[in-house]
């Protein structure tokens, strides 16, 4: 295990950007109508795959630490309302769209999807298999609250399509779980993964959290094995970000409960410890999955991605996203839906493709975007080449190399001309280097997680 040193604590306490994308969505600007994102939409080739986000924003429970877009819907009349809207915004996204190559990689998030009932959600799924040409053996994934999670549902899922289910398992710990406000016992969640399994859905991930209130190295490593015994195929482990600031429910946790940066930090190690004792292999900087996984295998090959989904093996060019909040990646530019589901169908009754907020990239910004992405995924870039491909001078980012060589003392990365390196032990420092190569993203405080 690495010590987190005094050197790199002042590191690990910076605020930074999870390099979902490049720009980061702090720097998108209101839209004033859909007009921008139809041009950008008029420049997908046929020969580009798409990928397909589709936001579902209820949960039938309220999670203290949670940091998503989502409310408890008190009833299924809005669910049935929002599912109305949604078909119709999937109409106007498909007769937007010129002609493509299919859809490689749809991905189902929220909220909870299984919020939806089952026949609906089967529904939803084969209006978005029909409009975006789903291609044969295209991945169909599913995040899902176990908690809330029914056989039916669960039964029904790999009938209905979906071939991955990400289960949102965050801790077994009971006294954490209260401290979050999600109980679901260890049996419970097995129960899940049978279903799940036993319905056809042979691709199973967990995601876990380090730094929720009540957490410790002992806790945390207990949580991962107890995990680890239900065969989960890719874990992620995220860090809990406090942001009561813009999360007001999670007021609810109290600061006395959380442990210190240095604490988050062997929590995380002691996680990974399991994880690495039990043959998992590191992707990035908070992904863990199988030898034998699609997603080693990109890692390998150096064909992994990073999108608003985190690490993915989703090979797609064009990104769209469906449903209150979702972000699209068009040429050029990103599109944010609206974030009120009332202004969100407002936008769909009046036949406008619901675009709140937009970004057009520049040159500058998808030569960055790249050497950014390859450093989150690889942990290794090799800057020079990257600039030659973008048909840019060798020497265009020579001022951001700059800035990382500085971080070299502190054991963050090891630069050798224009080639950097982050050390397999500082892969969760990640973001700092990445940051040298950000000249655009708002980097506030108040609006980004802590480095750890």
């Amino acid at each position: 295990m690495t010590p987190l040193s005094d050197r790199l604590l002042a590191h690990a306490t910076r605020s930074l950007p999870r390099y979902t994308s490049y720009p980061t969505a702090l720097a998108f600007q209101p839209a004033v109508d859909d007009a921008d994102a139809r041009r950008w939409l008029a420049a997908i080739q046929p020969h580009d795959t798409l990928s397909i986000y589709a936001h579902i924003p209820f949960c039938e429970r309220l999670c203290w630490y949670c940091g998503c877009h989502t409310s408890v819907p008190n009833g299924y009349a809005r669910i049935a309302r929002f599912f109305a809207q949604l078909k119709d915004e999937i109409g106007l996204w498909g007769d937007a769209l010129p002609d493509h190559a299919g859809t490689a990689h749809l991905h189902f998030g929220g909220g909870s999807p299984n919020s939806l009932n089952t026949s609906d959600f089967a529904e939803l799924l084969a209006l978005l298999a029909l409009r975006f040409r789903l291609r044969p053996g295209a991945e169909v994934a599913v995040e899902l609250d176990p908690g809330n999670l029914d056989r039916e549902f669960a039964r029904g899922l790999g009938a209905a399509g979906a071939t991955r289910a990400s289960l949102g398992v965050q801790t077994f710990d009971p006294e954490v779980q209260r401290l979050v406000n999600r109980i679901q016992p260890v049996e419970q969640v097995a129960t899940a993964v049978d279903d799940l399994r036993g319905g056809g859905v042979a691709a199973i991930n967990f995601d876990m959290m380090y730094g929720l209130p009540g957490q410790n190295c002992a806790n945390v490593a207990a949580s991962m094995e107890t995990a680890l015994a239900l065969a989960p195929d890719r874990v992620a482990l995220f860090g809990y970000a406090h942001v009561p600031w813009m999360k007001k429910h999670q007021a609810v946790i109290r600061d006395s409960d959380l442990a210190d940066v240095s604490g988050r930090w062997a929590q995380a190690e002691a996680a990974e410890a399991v994880l690495a004792a039990h043959g998992y292999v590191r992707i990035g900087m908070d992904h863990y999955a199988r030898p034998g996984d699609p997603m080693t295998a990109r890692l390998a090959e150096g064909t992994l991605h990073r999108n608003f989904q985190g690490y993915t093996d989703d090979p797609s060019s064009v990104l769209i996203g469906v449903g209150p909040s979702a972000i699209s990646s068009l040429p050029y530019a990103y599109a944010q839906n609206r974030l009120r589901v009332d202004d969100w169908a407002a936008d769909i009754a009046a036949g406008r493709l619901p675009v709140g907020r937009q970004l057009e990239t520049t040159s500058d910004d998808r030569l960055r975007r790249t050497v950014i992405e390859r450093l989150m995924c690889d942990l290794q870039v090799d800057v020079g080449a990257v600039c030659l491909d973008h048909g840019r001078e060798v020497s265009t980012l020579d001022p951001a190399i700059a800035k990382a060589r500085a971080l070299e003392p502190d054991g963050l990365c090891q630069v050798d001309g224009r080639t950097l390196r982050v050390p397999a032990e500082m892969a969760r420092l990640v973001r700092v280097v990445a940051a040298c190569f950000d000249n655009q993203s708002v980097i506030a405080p108040k609006r980004h997680s802590a480095a750890i």
